[in-house]
């Protein structure tokens, strides 16, 4: 049995409020720091993300919740792809994909006409797999994160 036949993409809840903060901790930790930004969302999705319009989803495997991402709402037509983290122990398979699958049918149900995000050009794979999906780049504006050095935006409609 495959990993894509046993990953399901759930919903956020306030019982499930902690593995985005674990998950992006872990990954934060590994290639960069925890930013003062990171620790206000992280502490307080409900607050900070859901609150506000975003969404947050969770890739669960074997009843573990190994991979994140949330869609922040910018204005009505814009929300980032953000707060993004796979595991280490199923990096590789396929988990990121399937997260940004999931969040590109759901811009789509939900009108949302674009989506951005912030990475770093030494996140190689990320970055091979937001351009597989389409997203380009378009210029970086300064004090976002100090982590960013490539903005990347997808039109969905």
């Amino acid at each position: 049995m495959s990993l894509l036949n046993t990953l399901e993409i759930i919903p956020f809840t306030k019982a499930l409020k902690d593995p985005i903060k674990t998950l992006n901790l872990e990954w934060l930790k590994k290639h960069f720091i925890v930013e003062p930004k990171d620790e206000i969302v992280l502490s307080d999705p409900q607050g900070q993300i859901i609150d506000k319009g975003g969404m947050i989803f969770y890739a669960k495997y074997n009843n573990d919740i190994v991979g994140t991402v949330s869609l922040m709402k910018i204005d009505n037509t814009t929300y980032e792809l953000s707060k993004m983290a796979v595991t280490d122990s199923v990096q590789g398979l396929g988990v990121g994909k399937e997260l940004i699958l999931h969040c590109l049918a759901v811009a789509e149900e939900k009108g949302i006409e674009k989506l951005i995000l912030y990475s770093n050009r030494k996140l190689l794979p990320a970055i091979h797999l937001y351009k597989k999906f389409g997203f380009i780049e378009v210029p970086l504006e300064a004090g976002v994160y100090v982590r960013a050095d490539i903005k990347m935006e997808k039109i969905i409609y």
